[in-house]
């Protein structure tokens, strides 16, 4: 794969994010949600993350936008704060070209950067085999399944947890 480039998000992006999550929540089930939100939302949801200082990137591919990944709060608690949740969502059309690779290793690293310790997956279905299999290359393990917890598309989802350490991880107090 050429090298694709990889930025900061802004809030011209979301057109395109809205777009591609969009499509995600319509046919696909990394996400629970059930109806995309409309771009005012998805703006609404980028600003919280960029003011707590979470990492949030695209991909371009030609000029356009066609994947992005951020981390998260796991959890609202304070008790939590140094462990962040991934997520990362690619345009249809630019799907299996290892464009999920390259933004997770990002994000991985600017996560540490941040100061963050543990970063969570939690993948939607447990069918998805290919987000599975991304995460255990980039060093995510296994920490289980909550079985039939979301129902969508008339089926019963599974959710799968899996855990990375991040820079020094809790060898160190933060």
């Amino acid at each position: 794969m050429t090298r694709i480039p990889l930025r900061a998000a802004t809030p011209a992006d979301i057109p395109a994010i809205t777009r591609i999550y969009e499509h995600a929540v319509r046919f696909g089930t990394a996400s629970f949600e059930l109806e995309p939100p409309d771009g005012a939302e998805m703006a609404k949801r980028q600003r919280a993350l960029l003011d707590g200082g979470f990492p949030y990137i695209v991909a371009e591919v030609d000029g356009a936008v066609v994947g992005y990944a951020y981390a998260g709060p796991y959890r609202p608690r304070p008790a939590y704060r140094f462990s962040v949740e991934d997520s990362i969502y690619i345009a249809p059309e630019a799907q299996r070209r290892g464009l999920g690779r390259v933004l997770l290793a990002q994000l991985i690293a600017d996560s540490e950067a941040c100061g963050f310790r543990q970063m969570i997956a939690v993948i939607g279905d447990s069918a998805n085999a290919s987000s599975i299999e991304l995460h255990r290359a980039l060093g995510f393990s296994m920490i289980g399944t909550f079985a039939d917890c979301g129902f969508k598309f008339g089926r019963w989802l599974d959710s799968v947890f899996m855990q990375r350490t991040l820079g020094a991880g809790s060898n160190t107090l933060p």
